[in-house]
């Protein structure tokens, strides 16, 4: 449950709506869903308990990097009063795909040596990997702009008075999200429709080829930052210079150059490595930074992927919030700014959910985890499936969609739904129900409301899906040996690995690879009797197999050596890179990882992190 709701504004607007601005909408779109998202606001946005997990360096600007939700993340800044000066966000497209991760094996450290001495190094195509969902950006155009809007909204409540938001999106719903900004921040207050031109893309086969972005700027008022002096462009030959009297001293003529247009030629690919498929250019971020925000201001990024804005606010000179919902995201912003020499706090929200990684992939597996749930003829989509039971026969069973976080929270209306819409259409002679939630807003309301208006025929059990994550989350296995060295520190050497998740994740990817091939076979034995002599047949598939020690499923192995209990911090760190080389407290090498790392100090913690960024905290045993 929520410590308390957080109000959006300080105080409500007397006799004005929140969604004020016209009427036409009524009728144009429906993203309002019967005024739920107005009730929401009016309520207040969910403040969670927050847990700080790790601190980096001293942290004396206060730079945060929170694994969350957009809506959670800005109670918690709103209730301690922190503002931000810039905001970009750069959220799902609504572009109806999943995006998935490529989880690389590492070079098991035993055979490391070996490969050292040939000096031999695979291309990424000849590395071991397979794939995990990252998040699925499918929805419905309503569910979209209902989640938007109350972002949008959330975001707007911890802006200071002289701030800027930048929206990046995409011809999907970009045009849609213009009228809800319009709405929230006020048509006088856009600025800019940015276009980013890149040329990479699908080819124009039968349209012409789409390659831009567009990126919506608002400011929350009409005095807001905007420094022209730090993002000029060189003239242009044979052009006449002109005034700029706005950013820069009256009457002063423009130095050097002019302020770019709002159409921006960028390479897609302007960093060296990306990290996530849909990572933004290096360049266009820190245009945006230069452009709106001076140093010591704050820059926030509520959907901050690979960390790229907070990355540019510390080279920059700012103070970085970056908020993600998914363990990766987190991981490898975290990582990026260890190497880039940030300081900064990491939190976690406490919002009920102990997710796997990121809720796509706790939804694939969630409907495993409730023990003889299965498919049931009969039940439609809103039923996640059935138990049978001796006693009572078949009992639907009902699973908050995780995805959606308006659907953790069972309120009086969806209870209503269940009791009043999905209950009575159910198949004759079900005596029994079961619903899961993450969240409830009455429990004892909850129950009344279905004492007085359901079917007392069938009975409403109402469980904490909290309880069902909670007992299934395993740590991974780690077996370890600890010496003393001659010099007066700590060797701790790394003997054996086993992740039962893991496991199961190279499994599922084998047996896949193995109904492919055997798809291959069937496609070569009816081509044979036509094969021209010399063709090549389709090849065996390759499992990916796992040492008896495991050791190339580790991708950091870091020592606490400051408190045995509470914030993690990393004194001594060891990550590998999908090549097996060793990244030594943020930086890059040519060695490989001997599944050994040293600390000068008694080491009192010990955390590993699989490749696929579970981490395992274990205490550090003295004999």
């Amino acid at each position: 449950m929520p410590i308390k709701y957080v109000p959006f504004y300080p105080e409500p607007i007397e006799g004005q709506a929140l969604l004020n601005n016209f009427t036409r909408t009524r009728r144009a779109l429906t993203y309002r869903d019967n005024d739920k998202p107005v009730q929401r606001i009016l309520r207040g946005m969910p403040l969670y308990e927050v847990d700080k997990v790790e601190q980096v360096g001293e942290n004396p600007d206060g730079n945060l990097v929170i694994r969350g939700e957009c809506l959670s993340a800005c109670a918690y800044l709103k209730d301690r009063g922190i503002q931000v000066d810039l905001v970009y966000i750069d959220p799902p497209f609504a572009s109806g795909a999943n995006y998935a991760k490529k989880i690389y094996l590492r070079r098991n450290p035993k055979v490391a040596q070996a490969i050292e001495q040939a000096e031999q190094e695979l291309n990424d195509e000849e590395l071991q990997a397979f794939e995990e969902t990252m998040y699925g950006d499918i929805w419905t155009k309503e569910a979209y702009l209902n989640w938007m809007y109350e972002n949008l909204v959330a975001i707007k409540s911890v802006m200071s008075p002289t701030a800027s938001i930048y929206v990046h999106l995409d011809w999907h719903i970009g045009h849609y999200v213009k009228v809800l900004m319009d709405e929230i921040f006020g048509e006088d207050n856009f600025q800019n429709e940015i276009i980013w031109a890149y040329d990479q893309g699908a080819r124009g086969n039968e349209r012409f080829a789409r390659k831009h972005d567009t990126i919506f700027w608002y400011s929350v008022s009409d005095t807001y930052n905007f420094f022209a002096e730090k993002i000029l462009v060189p003239y242009e030959s044979g052009m006449t210079k002109w005034r700029y009297t706005k950013g820069l001293q009256a009457g002063k003529e423009m130095p050097e150059g002019k302020v770019p247009s709002d159409v921006w030629d960028i390479k897609f690919n302007s960093m060296t490595e990306r990290l996530y498929d849909t990572e933004k250019p290096y360049e266009l971020i820190e245009k945006i930074v230069r452009a709106c925000s001076d140093e010591n201001m704050v820059v926030a990024d509520f959907f901050g992927g690979s960390g790229v804005t907070a990355k540019v606010a510390h080279d920059l000179g700012r103070k970085f919030i970056h908020v993600d919902v998914g363990i990766n995201s987190i991981q490898t912003t975290r990582d990026r700014l260890i190497a880039a020499g940030a300081s900064f706090d990491i939190l976690e929200v406490r919002d009920g959910v102990a997710l796997f990684r990121n809720p796509a992939q706790t939804m694939e597996k969630l409907a495993t985890l409730i023990p003889g749930l299965g498919k049931a003829e009969g039940l439609d989509d809103f039923w996640a499936g059935a138990i049978q039971d001796g006693k009572n026969g078949m009992i639907p069973v009902y699973l908050p969609n995780l995805l959606d976080h308006r659907a953790k929270l069972l309120d009086l209306p969806q209870i209503n739904r269940i009791v009043n819409e999905q209950i009575p259409n159910l198949p004759d002679g079900v005596k029994k129900v079961i619903v899961y939630y993450v969240d409830i807003e009455d429990e004892k309301e909850a129950r009344a409301f279905i004492r007085e208006y359901g079917n007392p025929l069938v009975e409403v059990e109402l469980r904490d899906l909290k309880t069902v994550l909670h007992e299934i989350v395993l740590n991974d296995e780690v077996d370890y040996t600890l010496t003393e060295t001659a010099e007066g520190g700590w060797r701790v050497e790394i003997t054996r690995f086993y992740s039962d998740r893991l496991a199961q994740k190279i499994e599922a990817h084998n047996q896949k690879l193995q109904l492919n091939a055997g798809k291959k076979k069937t496609r070569q034995r009816k081509l044979e009797e036509t094969a021209e002599e010399g063709e090549e047949s389709p090849t065996e598939f390759t499992p990916l197999e796992i040492s008896e020690n495991g050791l190339e499923l580790i991708e950091l192995v870091s020592l606490d050596c400051t408190a045995d209990d509470g914030p993690w911090h990393s004194d001594v760190e060891i990550k590998i890179d999908k090549k097996g080389y060793v990244i030594r407290d943020g930086v890059k090498t040519k060695e490989y990882w001997d599944a050994t790392i040293s600390s000068s100090r008694k080491p009192l913690r010990l955390k590993i992190r699989n490749i696929a960024g579970d981490e395992t905290v274990v205490r550090v045993e003295y004999e």
